[in-house]
């Protein structure tokens, strides 16, 4: 398990703007004003880009996740940069942060923590286990077997860990970023549908272009890029971005198209299984923080279609006939955005004005 970031290290970081100076809160969850989550925000995506090269997308969109308090889910080919962009993620915020190798022989209690007798007290202790942090980094998630994978089931959704009669609440914020790899299956167990349903979105990484793959060989030459990031920003003003993002305004038509989504995927006559109303729950946060990182208060339907593919793909499950004949279901996403009218009175009556 890795150790909580130190605070106030002093490291600097080519390209990388200057922390932004914590305002002044009233508590732990109050809002932060514009300028200073946008300062913030640029600094998080500053660090991440300078450490994986040509992937701008992918960190916006993980931070988009992070801000809309969801989990994400890594899935591509080995040496992509999976674990990479978690870690660099997470040192980028001055937090309690943490890793776990899942492997076949791994333990719920090795996730969640155990209870131990004290000899001295007579009494039974719990110890915690690796997920009492803000940031878990769950690698190689699918190597675990099926019984350590719903250990994450109930710290993913309610954020607590229920162990011997006893619950435990978890650390705020708090993300669980998982890696897995779709090539290699030998001992390999299968995400359920519940395990991925609880992810708020799923990204695969790709290759880089050419000109930034140059760029890697020129960064990691004398060393990991990783090394040289310190934090952006302290866990009382992420705290404060996320509180912001929970304020951002969604309008009756917008909510009305993602329900319109949502249901043109469960009628879709190529899918068994469509979007869950968690899903589309999920769908909404997330365009919520994507509309805060565009500078905005208040979400467009076009910030839920540019969504919908990261959030909604991995839950749908494709019928037997569809899926032999090579549809995929981003494929399915993109019919049904075409499909579903977009709403005319999303922008807010003070901004039309």
């Amino acid at each position: 398990m890795d150790a909580p970031i130190p605070s106030g290290a002093a490291a600097s970081l080519k390209g990388l703007p200057s922390r932004p100076s914590a305002p002044t809160f009233s508590s732990p969850s109050a809002a932060i004003d514009a300028e200073s989550f946008a300062a913030a925000a640029d600094g998080i995506l500053a660090a991440i880009n300078s450490v994986i090269d040509g992937k701008e997308d992918a960190a916006r969109l993980v931070l988009t996740v992070l801000l809309a308090e969801g989990h994400v889910l890594l899935e591509d080919v080995p040496g992509v940069g999976k674990t990479l962009l978690a870690k660099t993620l997470a040192r980028s915020i001055d937090c309690a942060v943490s890793r776990i190798q899942f492997t076949p022989d791994l333990l719920p209690s090795d996730v969640t923590g155990v209870s131990i007798y004290n000899q001295d007290s007579h009494r039974f202790e719990f110890r915690q286990g690796p997920v009492f942090a803000n940031v878990v980094i769950a690698d190689e998630i699918n190597r675990a077997s099926a019984k350590t994978q719903s250990a994450l089931l109930e710290c993913m959704e309610e954020h607590q860990v229920t162990v011997d009669g006893g619950t435990h609440r978890l650390s705020a914020p708090f993300m669980v970023v998982a890696t897995q790899n779709p090539i290699e299956m030998e001992g390999t167990y299968p995400l359920p549908e519940a395990q991925r349903d609880r992810f708020m979105a799923k990204l695969s990484l790709g290759y880089p272009d050419a000109r930034s793959e140059v760029d890697m060989l020129d960064h990691h030459q004398a060393g990991s890029p990783l090394d040289s990031i310190t934090p952006v920003v302290g866990i009382r003003e992420a705290s404060a971005m996320i509180a912001r993002v929970r304020d951002i305004y969604v309008s009756a038509a917008v909510k009305e198209y993602t329900v319109a989504l949502g249901r043109a995927t469960r009628e879709h006559p190529d899918l068994r299984l469509g979007a869950s109303p968690r899903a589309l729950l999920q769908l909404l946060r997330a365009a919520k923080a994507y509309a805060a990182l565009q500078g905005r208060d208040f979400v467009l339907p076009d910030d839920i279609a540019t969504l919908a593919d990261s959030v909604l793909a991995h839950r749908l499950l494709l019928q037997r006939k569809a899926a032999g004949t090579g549809i995929n279901a981003s494929a399915v996403i993109a019919s049904v955005i075409a499909s579903v009218a977009v709403p005319r009175t999303a922008v807010p009556e003070r901004v039309r004005r």
